[in-house]
């Protein structure tokens, strides 16, 4: 399927840099990537006289994060050339060292509405429909091709340049750049928190952690994300979580108190058996049928498991997942993007953009460009053995070491064979996904329909596959050739 990895040029080999360097970022005018990556970058010391290439199709955004990033680059005395382009091609030449993606086809949140309601149609009822069923498919392939041409165009330009992804679904967006080009990438995600969060919320007592009140799950709503931040702030430095799987469906292998060193895991299964059973329902289920905790929250992890999607128990009532408040979160966009107007145009402080998190992207070009070292919590790599008993090739998550020569995983043994098993599938559905989309292929298409966890029917996934298809025929045009 595709490119195979050859196991020759791991993923971590490449050009070895020195700081300045150039980077090249694409999606700038992303409401809250684009504003976190940009601050970060400008805050950096380590960066000082590098050049940052801003790239947005809206001109009008574009115009925006260029305006914005001129201002920190001023009052910050940052010392970064900035440029901007309406195209990636414009941007890459053979000095850029990192390309960091973050770009989303389309209106992001109309469309995954569609990616939901579409299979509706046909009897079914996804749980989320981002990353994984049906909805996972759709996302995935509206992003393969821009994907896989920025990926190419980098092979020409600059064939050493890391890509730091972080669009979803971020397994097969990874896997497109690792299978079927030559370029090294990485994605990387702020998942792994939830799962600090939530054991921040079971261990608070032990551990002396405010739990603030009104945290009434992990799921993706603006209101409950400060309270969440609140519980991270304490527990991180508290205590080591070591997680691995792929990413939105990774699970906590250890739990350490930073300060004793002490195995927290025993207690924490404890104290999260003594939470009120209706905080992430869907969780607590699988930890005490696997074992393993996983880390991402009942919103994501719903969409990798065959339990969900009922249409008779209906199951997403029992365990009360909710769906993405579209709305509420275009409202919060559009929201952002006046921000930024206001800040760009001189009218809105700036000093909320000085603790700004970048996700990763700063930590892996300060440490790639300036030879430093940096363990991270989180970072999604091809297999090379990192766990045991996954596919060799296909994109894992797992905690990792960044140097001057790259990003090296961290291993971490094989998982229960059980949970092994679990992963193995999405892997496969990633892979199918991303086959069909590049090479326009109905037949992996549907195959990765069949076996995603989602779907129960051969005659139901042959209709939601004309349907996608039909309606989103501006994206996929491959698939009508």
């Amino acid at each position: 399927m595709g490119m195979e990895y050859n196991s020759l040029t791991p993923p971590d080999k490449g050009l070895t840099m020195t700081l300045p360097t150039k980077i090249v970022v694409i999606g700038a005018g992303s409401a809250s990537f684009g504003e976190n990556t940009l601050s970060a970058l400008m805050r950096s010391k380590k960066l000082r006289g590098s050049a940052l290439a801003l790239v947005d199709h809206s001109p009008e955004t574009l115009d925006t994060v260029k305006r914005l990033a001129e201002r920190l680059n001023r009052e910050w005395d940052a010392g970064i050339h900035v440029t901007a382009h309406a195209s990636h091609k414009d941007a890459l030449d053979g000095d850029t060292g990192f390309v960091v993606s973050a770009i989303e086809v389309g209106a992001r949140e109309g469309l995954w509405r569609k990616d939901y309601e579409i299979p509706l149609r046909f009897g079914v009822r996804q749980p989320y429909a981002e990353n994984g069923g049906p909805g996972g498919f759709a996302h995935a392939a509206r992003n393969v091709g821009p994907v896989l041409e920025i990926a190419r165009d980098m092979e020409q330009a600059c064939p050493e340049a890391w890509f730091v992804n972080y669009t979803n679904p971020m397994i097969r967006i990874c896997d497109t750049v690792n299978r079927h080009t030559k370029i090294k990438a990485v994605g990387l995600c702020h998942q792994i928190y939830i799962g600090y969060v939530m054991a921040g919320i079971a261990l608070a007592k032990d551990l002396g952690i405010e739990a603030p009140e009104g945290i009434t799950g992990m799921h993706a709503d603006p209101l409950q994300a400060p309270l969440h931040s609140r519980v991270r702030e304490q527990i991180v430095p508290r205590v080591d979580i070591r997680a691995a799987g792929l990413n939105h469906f990774s699970w906590i292998l250890s739990i350490r108190d930073r300060q004793t060193g002490a195995d927290l895991y025993p207690l924490f299964r404890q104290r999260f058996f003594e939470l009120d059973p209706a905080f992430e329902p869907l969780t607590r289920r699988v930890f005490e049928a696997f074992g393993l905790f996983p880390v991402p929250g009942d919103t994501h992890l719903c969409e990798y498991l065959p339990w969900v999607s009922d249409p008779v128990t209906k199951p997403w009532e029992k365990y009360d997942i909710k769906l993405y408040n579209w709305d509420l979160n275009a409202a919060v966009r559009e929201f952002q993007h006046e921000r930024h107007k206001s800040m760009a145009d001189g009218e809105a402080t700036i000093d909320g953009l000085k603790d700004s998190d970048s996700e990763g992207a700063l930590e892996m070009i300060e440490n790639i460009a300036g030879a430093g070292t940096h363990y991270h919590l989180a970072a999604n790599l091809p297999n090379v053995g990192q766990i045991a008993n996954l596919p060799y090739g296909a994109t894992v998550e797992t905690p990792v070491v960044v140097d001057g020569d790259g990003i090296h995983p961290v291993h971490v043994g094989a998982f229960p064979e059980p949970v092994a098993e679990l992963l193995r599938r999405e892997t496969t559905v990633a892979q199918l996904c991303v086959d069909a989309a590049v090479e326009g292929s109905r037949e992996k298409a549907l195959q990765c329909l069949l076996l995603d966890p989602v779907i129960t029917d051969i005659e139901t996934a042959k209709q939601v596959l004309d349907a996608y298809l039909t309606e989103y025929k501006e994206y996929l045009p491959q698939f009508w050739k």
